[in-house]
């Protein structure tokens, strides 16, 4: 949990490090604009216009300059915070920056002003009704987005894309729980709740708008968190230089002596927007050496922790005994994409097939021919839709809200009957649905899970 929501609070808002330009960030709590005055005259020595930009000097306690630089005043409630806010922005030096932050703790001692903790301004935002929760996500998102894709979905769910199709789809189901109470209000009326109400209909309309924000929020959780992709198989089977193929550079040793990776060798790459986390492991076989014994047990726990695996095999050989006990070992209900390698060597032909018991890419990853269509393959099992402008980053609580609303969704149909006893049933599914969408944006959503949410920001956000 983070500290009174009330404090004043002042952080450096920029990222640590040297840089052109840093920034000093105050906001006011509920002490609001007589703190913000007292705070502009200890700093620049003088009141600031609103909204204006004005180029002074930050004076310590003696009135001797520290830097000067641009400051701001943000009057409630038109800032980012909600409250009033000034912002001081200096040169980005550490060392300037820390003796501007140490001046506003001592000028803000009379009236309270403590250190921000990670993520206080945004949850400010959040308690302030300036960004609902999943907005407020968002921030960080943004700040964290490792591609292009992500970034600009995180900056989607920002501007309230993703918000306001849950914000729809809530009120879709008030406006059915209305109908629903309404008719146990008043059973002595006999409506033919169903048919006059089409219950049903609206019912099967909302279950078929959650799907598809479920689908959109799935391809955005890939932009987010990536896919784990392992190669696994014998020594020497190919898997280094399919890494380094995939990858476009040289990252992993490749010899013809068998066992050389003895280690995993890990590099994210960028298919269509979504990371790809590739991990190189040790080849799989009996050893008795030591070192190469346990690379193969960290093989094992990769596999087991893996989004996706790829079985690499020699196309020479073929599906050998050794191979299919590999097979046996792989976990249950992890996709596995089998690679027959050195078709070049081979004399065969690239291609993807299905084969008995798991999709068969046929590649060379000497000569790359064929890598284009093992992309593919991991994009089909990511699920991802090219050109999809509809998608926003979401994170793991949110699909599980999604699916949670999708199944008491599935048990309202389930009870669409109009006997009074099994309405009774078919409202409190609708209400639980409605309680798990709300989780999202935050109108109903625990203060644990907002200090877990908020203590994963950054400091100054």
């Amino acid at each position: 949990m983070l500290s009174n929501d009330t404090d004043p609070i002042v952080a450096i808002a920029t990222a640590p490090g040297r840089g052109g330009i840093g920034v000093v960030r105050l906001s006011f709590g509920r002490s609001g604009e007589a703190a913000a005055q007292k705070a502009m005259h200890a700093m620049c020595g003088h009141a600031l216009a609103p909204r204006h930009a004005s180029y002074v000097p930050f004076i310590d306690g003696n009135g001797e300059a520290l830097d000067r630089g641009i400051a701001l005043y943000f009057p409630a409630p038109h800032s980012y915070t909600g409250e009033h806010v000034l912002e001081l922005q200096g040169h980005g030096g550490p060392i300037v920056l820390q003796l501007v932050l140490q001046r506003a703790i001592e000028a803000g001692r009379e009236f309270g002003l403590r250190l921000a903790e990670p993520g206080e301004f945004t949850r400010r935002a959040f308690l302030n009704d300036k960004l609902d929760l999943a907005q407020a996500e968002a921030v960080a998102d943004l700040i964290e987005a490792s591609t292009e894709a992500a970034a600009r979905s995180a900056g989607r769910s920002l501007e309230g894309a993703f918000s306001r199709e849950i914000h729809a789809l809530v009120e879709d189901v008030i406006n059915l729980r209305m109908l629903v109470e309404a008719t146990l209000d008043f059973p002595e009326e006999e409506i033919d709740f169903l048919e006059a109400a089409d219950a049903r209909g609206k019912l099967a309309r909302i279950r078929e708008r959650l799907d598809k924000v479920l689908a959109d929020a799935r391809q955005g959780a890939l932009l987010r968190e990536g896919l784990s992709v392992v190669l696994a198989g014998q020594p020497n089977v190919g898997k280094s230089s399919l890494l380094n193929a995939l990858a476009g550079a040289e990252l992993a040793i490749v010899t013809p002596i068998a066992g050389t990776t003895r280690d995993k060798v890990a590099q994210t790459i960028q298919v269509e927007g979504i990371p790809l986390h590739i991990i190189d492991t040790a080849g799989l076989r009996e050893t008795q050496d030591e070192v190469e014994r346990i690379g193969i047990e960290r093989t094992w726990g990769e596999i087991e922790r893996a989004d996706v695996v790829l079985h690499l095999l020699d196309a020479r050989e073929g599906v050998t005994s050794e191979d299919q006990a590999i097979a046996a070992r792989f976990p249950t209900g992890v996709p596995v994409v089998r690679v027959m390698n050195k078709t070049d060597l081979a004399g065969s032909a690239a291609g993807a097939r299905d084969g008995d018991h798991a999709r068969e890419v046929n590649l060379s990853a000497k000569t790359g021919d064929g890598i284009s269509l093992l992309r593919d393959e991991l994009l089909k099992i990511a699920g991802w839709q090219a050109g999809a402008e509809s998608v926003y980053l979401a994170r793991e609580r949110h699909l599980i809200a999604l699916r949670e609303a999708r199944d008491h969704l599935a048990l309202a149909a389930g009870h669409a009957d109009q006997h009074s006893q099994v309405l009774d049933l078919f409202a409190e599914e609708l209400r639980l649905a409605q309680d798990n969408l709300n989780a999202i944006t935050g109108e109903f959503t625990s203060d644990d899970l907002l200090g877990v949410i908020f203590s994963r920001f950054c400091i100054g956000k």
